[in-house]
């Protein structure tokens, strides 16, 4: 049963598994980056399972990669970016990823009612922008804030980065994985779990203190 909490001021939001069902657009990019790595010789036998790149999800791109292909070349990791951004963008242009259900709507409500809204990810700052532009989110987020753009080492360090700019006093983090937590918990906010992506690992959503299996339950606790 939900509880209410005090009305935040702001609240800041994971992009995948949060707001966007990642594998929709991911998963065709990925096996379209496998075989240009092979056509340029750079990657030989078997794409890697999917889920290795889908648990790995929420994680530093240098870190993902080494889960993905841990016994491949910088020089492969560094292409195989390059490649996935490419394709990801041409997805995007083609109509490919969706949302999850209810957040657009429920975004709009969090914006009416005065909460200032943004994105806070681990991810590319073009992968990011571009995933809310084409979504057509950009209107409702004040800041995207994304590890790509700002070079940070962890999650704790872009929320603090983001607080500390806009002066933001009171927050809450919104994510679903162990990242997310750990940024909202070392930067004294509430943290909002999504436990319906699927691709977290046991035990990664202890200490959050509110857990939602469905994006529009935000609205039961504000």
């Amino acid at each position: 049963m939900s509880s209410q909490r005090s009305q935040p001021e702001a609240m800041l939001f994971d992009l995948d598994g949060t707001l966007f069902q990642t594998e929709t657009l991911l998963l065709p990019a990925y096996h379209a980056t496998f075989d240009e790595l092979r056509a340029k010789d750079l990657f030989t036998g078997e794409t890697p399972p999917e889920d290795r790149i889908l648990g790995a999800l929420g994680m530093l791109l240098e870190h993902i990669w080494m889960r993905v292909i841990p016994d491949a070349s910088i020089d492969t990791r560094q292409e195989a970016d390059k490649l996935l951004l490419r394709y990801q963008m041409e997805g995007l242009q083609q109509g490919q990823g969706v949302l999850y259900e209810g957040v657009a709507e429920t975004l709009q409500v969090l914006r009416d009612k005065g909460i200032r809204l943004f994105v806070a990810s681990n991810g590319l700052e073009d992968y990011v922008r571009h995933v809310i532009e084409a979504k057509g989110l950009g209107h409702l987020f004040e800041g995207l804030y994304s590890a790509g753009q700002y070079q940070t080492r962890s999650k704790v360090d872009l929320v603090k980065i983001l607080l500390e700019t806009h002066q933001i006093q009171s927050a809450w983090m919104v994510g679903d994985r162990s990242s997310d937590v750990e940024a909202g918990l070392q930067n004294s906010l509430t943290v909002a779990a999504c436990d319906y992506a699927g691709f977290r690992e046991s035990g990664e959503l202890e200490g959050a203190h509110i857990r939602i299996r469905n994006f529009t339950e935000l609205l039961e606790y504000v």
